[in-house]
């Protein structure tokens, strides 16, 4: 007789969490990163900065147009990416060095879906009610006047908050105040529409239906950080050694009672939905909101605080034996987290010596190679190169281009009889320039020479070079 038992499934259905209100240190640390983060992701686009008549006044834009980054008084141009890998390498760093001593803090803080997932509970705690409110509500089936107020209000709460988000994202790349009216008007670009759209959807959906699905199937780093841990690492954990057995478990008719009386507090406000008393799990973000509602039965009873607390791994042998636990900051400097400290500081010192001795004016030199050069009627050579000249001033300035070197040769300019070209403020000019050897001058008879390129700021006198070659071979006298 064949067996017809199917066969496990790999997707196991999402069980609804709706996490219970608590209220302590971490709830009201993990409040205060909420609201600083979402205030600034909202408000920084309408932050004004003069730059000068020219310039946008947007304090923080990334003008893909123009390939510019302007962040108050920075500006990193398209040719100044380093910056933004340095940047780049230094946010992975402070992730190595916080997850290194304190686990997957990021995760539990100031992660994106964890801020919008916390924001979505609280607008349906508002609406619905605590845990036991939502919990009736969910697990009623039939669609009243009641629930579909309520689920619908909800709803369009959230909506409202995804739109907004979408919106906000769209605003770092053009100017706010123009592309609102724009948007509203409906003349803006079908890019900035479509957006706004794909980031309404995925907020909506993220934050509101799958919340810890995506912390658990989607994000890597629960896969990663394992690498980042070791056993000083502090991590939110269950003492069993004092908390078991519990008040009701069979154990505890037989042995001396711990200190768990198994109230579900710590489950009951998990986002995650998991129980900590079971050890350290995949789940587990380390929101720390555990603690709070832990330490709040812990006071009401009678009993010690820290039955759920930060810990590390190092310390369970001898707290144990009943030893104290070690000072926090030996966790916390170590040679690891030291090493990484020292890593991101290194990084962060080397953009800010870069950012300070950049100059103000820059150039590049590329020779035309087609033809490479070219022999006038009167025997001279000539040779012809596109300059690229850079102003980083919020003003137009008038550059000189010259060469240093063999007196015999000669520069020109296209468009302009004389030695200087104007470039506007804050951008950059193309300037096609001629240099002559006349004819039995020392470069004309080589095939090849070098020769540098200079420009002056006439009006700072500041200078910038670059160094190129001139070729050709001219005729003898």
């Amino acid at each position: 007789m064949t067996d017809q038992t199917p066969p496990p499934s790999l997707y196991a259905p999402r069980e609804p969490i709706f996490p219970r209100r608590v209220s302590g240190v971490f709830r009201r640390l993990k409040w205060g990163i909420l609201a600083v983060t979402l205030g600034i992701y909202y408000l920084v686009p309408w932050v004004r900065w003069d730059r000068g008549p020219s310039l946008p006044d947007q304090a923080v834009l990334l003008d893909l147009a123009n390939r510019r980054f302007y962040f108050f008084w920075i500006e990193i141009w398209s040719h100044e990416f380093y910056f933004v890998a340095g940047l780049l390498i230094m946010a992975g760093l402070g992730l190595f060095l916080f997850t290194s001593a304190l686990g997957r803090v990021w995760c539990g803080y100031a992660c994106p879906q964890t801020v919008w997932t916390d924001l979505f509970i609280l607008v349906e705690r508002w609406i619905e009610g605590d845990r036991n409110a939502r919990l009736r509500l969910h697990r009623q089936k039939r669609w009243d006047l009641r629930k579909l107020r309520l689920r619908m209000t909800k709803w369009l709460t959230w909506l409202v908050i995804s739109v907004a988000t979408g919106g906000a994202w769209v605003f770092y790349f053009a100017d706010a105040p123009t592309l609102m009216a724009d948007l509203l008007r409906g003349q803006a670009h079908p890019v900035a529409y479509i957006t706004v759209a794909i980031l309404t959807a995925t907020t909506f959906v993220f934050g509101g239906f799958m919340r810890e699905q995506i912390c658990i199937y989607a994000c890597p780093w629960p896969r990663i950080q394992a690498a980042m841990m070791d056993e000083d690492t502090l991590v939110v954990g269950y003492r069993d050694w004092r908390g078991e057995p519990r008040k009701h478990s069979d154990a505890a008719k037989t042995a001396p009672m711990g200190d768990c009386i198994d109230c579900m507090a710590c489950v009951n406000v998990c986002p995650m939905g998991i129980d900590i008393r079971d050890g350290q799990q995949l789940e587990c973000i380390t929101c720390a909101l555990c603690i709070d509602a832990c330490d709040d039965v812990m006071q009401k009873i009678g009993k010690p605080r820290g039955l759920i607390d930060y810990m590390a791994l190092s310390d369970e042998a001898e707290e144990r034996a009943g030893g104290a636990p070690k000072n926090l900051w030996r966790h916390v400097l170590r040679p690891r987290t030291i090493l990484y400290s020292v890593l991101w500081s290194g990084v962060g010192l080397v953009l800010l010596y870069a950012l300070f001795i950049r100059p103000d004016i820059e150039m590049t030199v590329a020779p035309l190679r087609n033809p490479t050069f070219v022999t006038l009627s009167d025997g001279s050579i000539r040779n012809t190169y596109d300059v690229r000249l850079r102003n980083k001033n919020n003003e137009e300035r008038s550059f000189r281009v010259f060469l240093r070197g063999d007196p015999a040769l000669r520069v020109q300019l296209e468009g302009t009889p004389y030695g200087t070209v104007l470039v506007p403020a804050d951008t950059s000019l193309r300037q096609r320039v001629y240099v002559i050897a006349p004819q039995g001058s020392g470069p004309a008879q080589s095939e090849r020479s070098d020769i540098r390129f200079w420009v002056e700021d006439d009006s700072t006198g500041e200078r910038a070079y670059r160094d190129s070659s001139f070729t050709g071979k001219g005729q003898s006298r």
